[in-house]
């Protein structure tokens, strides 16, 4: 074994993994459970997408100040200020008992204070993975999401119906106050950083991966709001079967592709993996209703989605300038989830009107429209792709 895969395994490549797993099995936990304690409050099925518009919106445009904050005054900083505001927020939301738009007006900074824990841990990574294993070390890096995502949604649905969101919302909470403590053995920050102003453009090589992720985005922005709700309303034995199984088809392409390799440039695989992104959303939209549809339809979405992430950022830690790459992961996902907030602002609009008017065939009028939208990744690939040779 060469010294370079010895090293691939540290301690820090562990406690990154860590945090970002526990970031999305939070999260996973409160985008199917929201909407449903929103509609108790007395909002509509429309209106029950406003928390992942207004929360995508804190995130996004946060991410354009937390991207350059972690490069200014330390990644580690970053990542320990961003954990205990999520604490804190996340407890909030447990107290809450009047009208649903608080939920909204917190969504706000808990948006933010994500943005701060995604792009200070995908720029830590770029000092914890060796330079000749960053391909293989994000693939596997990549498990941490869907991870948090297989387990999340099924253990947030089955607590919402036995002890209700609050029960939800406070032990989340705690968790992250935990995270917190954990953060504080990261590498620690560099002393010696230069001077740079709150708001740093990034570089102009990140406009190809940007419009990739915003396109990405567009149809994946309703999924974590409404798949469930169309379980339920279709009686399914498994509410959470799509995001669930959209993360094993995650882990299975990383598997596949652990055990394939990557080539010398690991970004040519990009529009293979939209375009099973895409299928999966068509089957969605047009296969028998049942649940083996969630679940094909989200094996193929997740298998081609996740690798997607993957490709970018490996590409993203091979062009970028180390002290740059706060900002440069700023800017991914300030595209990523503008693409979302408007995807589950428009298609949610959407899929409540014609749920209203059609029924339950109206979110398969959604999917249908949020496949369409993703296709609109696959050019802007090629073109990326065209324009790095």
């Amino acid at each position: 074994m060469t010294p370079s895969k010895m090293t691939l395994f540290t301690r820090h490549f562990a406690l990154v993994f860590a945090i970002t797993f526990i970031t999305f099995f939070a999260a996973f936990q409160l985008f199917p459970t929201v909407p449903l304690r929103l509609i108790q409050l007395g909002a509509t099925v429309g209106q029950s997408g406003s928390f992942m518009s207004v929360f995508t919106a804190g995130s996004s445009f946060g991410a354009l100040f937390t991207g350059p904050l972690g490069d200014r005054i330390g990644l580690r900083r970053t990542i320990v200020g961003s954990a205990v505001i999520y604490a804190l927020l996340l407890l909030a939301y447990g107290l809450i008992r009047g009208h649903w738009w608080w939920f909204c007006v917190l969504a706000l900074p808990h948006g933010v204070a994500w943005s701060g824990l995604l792009t200070a841990t995908m720029a830590t990574l770029g000092s914890v993975l060796p330079e000749d294993r960053r391909a293989d070390g994000m693939t596997l890096y990549g498990l941490a999401s869907p991870g948090g995502v297989v387990f999340g949604p099924m253990l947030g649905l089955a607590i919402f119906g036995r002890w209700g969101f609050s029960a939800i919302a406070i032990s989340l909470g705690i968790t992250f106050l935990v995270l917190a403590l954990l953060a504080f053995t990261l590498p620690p920050d560099r002393a010696d950083r230069e001077r740079r102003s709150p708001l740093q453009m990034p570089e102009r090589s990140m406009l190809g991966p940007c419009l990739v992720f915003f396109a990405t985005a567009l149809g994946y922005g309703v999924l974590g709001t409404y798949t469930a709700q169309e379980a339920l309303k279709l009686d399914l034995s498994m509410p959470s079967a799509f995001l669930t199984f959209m993360a094993v088809g995650m882990v299975g392409m990383r598997v596949v592709m652990t055990q394939r390799g990557f080539s010398t440039k690991p970004v040519r695989q990009l529009p293979a993996m939209l375009w099973l992104a895409c299928s999966g959303l068509l089957l969605l939209a047009l296969a028998p209703t049942g649940l083996p549809r969630h679940i094909a339809a989200a094996l193929l979405y997740g298998a081609g989605y996740s690798m997607v992430h993957t490709l970018l950022n490996t590409h993203v830690l091979e062009t970028v300038h180390p002290e740059r790459r706060g900002a440069a992961f700023g800017a991914t996902l300030f595209s990523f989830d503008v693409g979302i907030g408007i995807g589950a602002l428009g298609i949610g609009e959407f899929i409540g009107w014609s749920e209203g008017h059609y029924g339950v065939i109206g979110f398969r009028m959604g999917w249908g429209l949020s496949a369409l939208m993703a296709l609109i990744a696959v050019p802007l690939a090629y073109r990326m792709l065209k324009k790095g040779r």
